[in-house]
């Protein structure tokens, strides 16, 4: 080894021994004749200090600068007293310099590196507002020099523990990590694919896999029980901030011969682990609620509610009919619904009310109706129509009191869910019920097996495509497409969908009613899954997975504003390499080769 210690274990123990430290140098100071440079690497930093005695050694240190990677030689000696830093592991000691040795020089750095945590501990994230500000654009194209700062270090060694605690836990619990193809063939998971062409079969492409799907269900039939892997997943979407484009990361877990309830139980104690061992937040339920799909999205207007708080929207229909309020009346003759939303206490402006319906907007909405509620009266466009025997019934059904505010949508009844949900959302932000020290893990089950889709005016899959109907062929054949329930299911936190997951459909019969009801005929479902349906038709267990995503996982539980930041090296907003300068170009013999040509 180059270096007998760490910059971040010296203490009293080793005064008076010969040491080697190596790393960069954080800071040069020059004293009154004596050169101070802290010297800096992953452990934490250490005081060096030069004097003109050894004229070698101080005349080399006087050229040193930030960044620059060296090695010195000295004896460790106690610090003189009033120069202790006691909020420093080695902040009792410095080592009095013997030699030098420059292994490398550094340009002047676009920003500085920030000085390493005086603690060893890399259990907390430090706050951000401990952290100088940089942009993100310079960041990520200096990447290699951001990883140097002590938040990204820190996260580093957190990530590594985190999965590492995954991995303990998962094979505790008998499974097998297996690791499944990189290249394989396109699926309809949800997402745009990557494609990547074939050199040796032209106008042939393999599939950057969205997910291990179709291998994780072959590993049950080739009887492995219980598989997991750390699994790099790859979707062609819009980057956002819960959204990492390109790459992402999932626990993928599969099991053989288990019902939902089974998943439930192996996947609800990790959740509880890893939020108690890597985060300050508490739980804010021992036992993680659930609620159907369709009670989700009518109480808060999504599947993956933030249950921090407890604004509830409510159906006020049945109220509504033929009330002298044609925006309501005319919505609930139509088949639509009216939603209402009251916030307690609401001390909104009118500036306030009009940014909550601008949100609404944006999510579909026509207009939002508001009624305030004062002690002895109403005030609100709605209020006039619907008279105020009518308006006190509705404020009675959700108990709305003096200086509460209600909200109403009217629209289809997805529709209004979506909208309504964005603004209760939005309600939550603005009067701060986003409590950052809590953590509210649910369940949603009973997800619809199809949906309409409106641009290509067909019946669609909803969720996952190798999902297991409620009721199995009965239900396929008797139904109509969209009252048909899956065993499919969501896990979410404060707000954010951290897994979806389901019991499988491992009947080839079933597989081909499901996929024909979707549109796919049985010659394509053979061509996109036929290595699955083959494996059925040699015996296949009735079994089901799980898959949470773990950067998304990480982003929630360390209050990161973007899943970017968990990220060693991340794409930026616009799904590109800025350190790397990818995507790029290639060379037309590289095109030629894999027999494509770029056309604008």
């Amino acid at each position: 080894m180059l270096r007998s210690h760490t910059c971040g274990e010296l203490n009293l123990k080793h005064a008076k021994k010969e040491v080697t430290l190596c790393g960069w140098v954080h800071r040069r100071r020059d004293h009154g004749g004596l050169i101070f440079i802290d010297l800096r690497d992953r452990y934490g930093f250490t005081q060096i200090v030069f004097d003109p005695s050894n004229k070698e050694a101080f005349t080399a240190a006087e050229k040193v600068r930030p960044e620059w990677v060296i090695k010195t030689e000295g004896t460790v000696r106690k610090r003189i007293e009033g120069a202790l830093r006691e909020d420093n592991p080695t902040g009792a000691i410095e080592v009095l310099a013997k030699s030098i040795t420059v292994f490398s020089q550094a340009e002047t750095p676009p920003f500085e590196i920030d000085r390493p945590p005086l603690s060893a501990s890399a259990d907390r994230l430090r706050p951000a507002s401990q952290e100088k500000e940089v942009s993100e654009d310079v960041r990520l194209k200096y990447r290699f020099l951001d990883l140097r700062r002590p938040k990204m270090q820190e996260m580093m060694q957190k990530r590594d523990k985190f999965i590492m605690h995954i991995r303990d836990y998962m094979h505790k619990r008998g499974f097998t990590e297996v690791q499944t193809p990189i290249l394989a063939n396109s699926s309809p998971e949800g997402a745009r694919d990557y494609l990547v062409p074939s050199r040796l079969f032209k106008g042939m492409f393999y599939a950057l896999p969205q997910a291990p799907q179709q291998f994780k269900q072959l590993l049950m039939v080739a009887g492995l029980d219980r598989y997991f892997q750390i699994a790099p997943c790859f979707r062609d979407e819009d980057p956002r901030a819960d959204r990492h484009p390109g790459e992402f990361y999932q626990l993928d877990l599969e099991m053989s011969f288990v019902t939902q309830e089974d998943i439930f139980e192996t996947v609800e104690p990790l959740m509880k682990e890893l939020t108690k061992e890597f985060s300050d937040k508490k739980l804010v339920f021992d036992k993680f609620p659930r609620l159907t799909w369709k009670e989700s999205m009518t109480k808060y207007g999504t599947d993956k509610p933030d249950l921090r708080f407890d604004l509830e929207i409510k159906d006020v229909s049945e109220f509504c009919k033929g009330c002298g309020f044609k925006v309501f009346s005319d919505a609930v003759e139509k088949g639509s619904v009216v939603h209402a939303l009251n916030v307690r206490s609401a001390g909104f402006s009118r500036k306030d009310i009009d940014d909550l319906t601008e949100t609404a907007k944006i999510f579909g909405a026509r207009g939002l109706a508001w009624i305030k509620v004062s002690a002895d009266s109403f005030e609100g466009v709605p209020v006039e129509k619907l008279g105020k025997d009518l308006t006190k019934k509705i404020a009675d059904f959700l108990d709305a009191k003096n200086g509460d505010v209600i909200f109403f949508g009217a629209d289809k009844w997805l529709e209004t869910c979506k909208f309504m949900g964005a603004v209760r959302n939005a309600i939550g932000g603005k009067k701060g019920l986003k409590d950052s020290s809590k953590a509210a893990w649910g369940w949603i089950v009973d997800f619809p097996m199809y949906e309409w889709n409106e641009n290509e005016k067909k019946i669609d899959f909803s969720h996952n495509p190798f999902s297991m109907p409620q009721g199995g062929m009965d239900t396929l054949i008797s139904k109509d497409p969209l009252d048909i329930l899956g065993y499919q299911y969501d896990l979410f936190c404060n707000g954010f969908e951290i897994s979806s997951g389901a019991i499988r459909n491992y009947s080839p019969e079933i597989m081909y009613k499901a996929f024909e009801i979707a549109g796919y005929s049985k010659k394509e479902v053979d061509e996109k899954f036929g290595g699955m349906i083959r494996a059925f038709k040699f015996g296949a267990p009735p079994h089901g997975g799980f898959a949470p995503g773990i950067d998304r996982l990480m982003m929630v539980l360390w209050e990161c504003p973007s899943i970017r930041d968990i990220y060693a090296f991340p794409k930026n907003g616009r799904a590109q390499d800025a350190m790397m300068g990818a995507p790029a170009p290639v060379t037309e013999k590289q095109l030629r080769e894999l027999g494509i040509k770029v056309v604008d």
